[in-house]
């Protein structure tokens, strides 16, 4: 490859890109919220995704020992 044909490929790469800006807006929230519903949202989720994986890891070594 000649010398201009790789200055070239390097401006065409190093040339800003255009990204389309996502248009958001901020309002205020329809539904509000209290404090203990967004508790008991954070636990059911917290025991819906760690519940099983600590279950699995507290018996781990019962897995590893099953003899079938």
């Amino acid at each position: 490859m000649s010398q201009p044909a790789a200055c070239r490929l390097l401006r065409s790469t190093l040339r800003t890109q255009l990204v389309p800006v996502a248009n958001l807006s901020s309002k205020p929230a329809k539904h509000v919220i209290s404090g203990v519903d967004q508790a008991i949202a954070m636990t059911a989720f917290f025991v819906a995704i760690l519940g099983p994986s600590g279950w699995v890891l507290s018996h781990l070594e019962d897995y590893k020992n099953k003899k079938d």
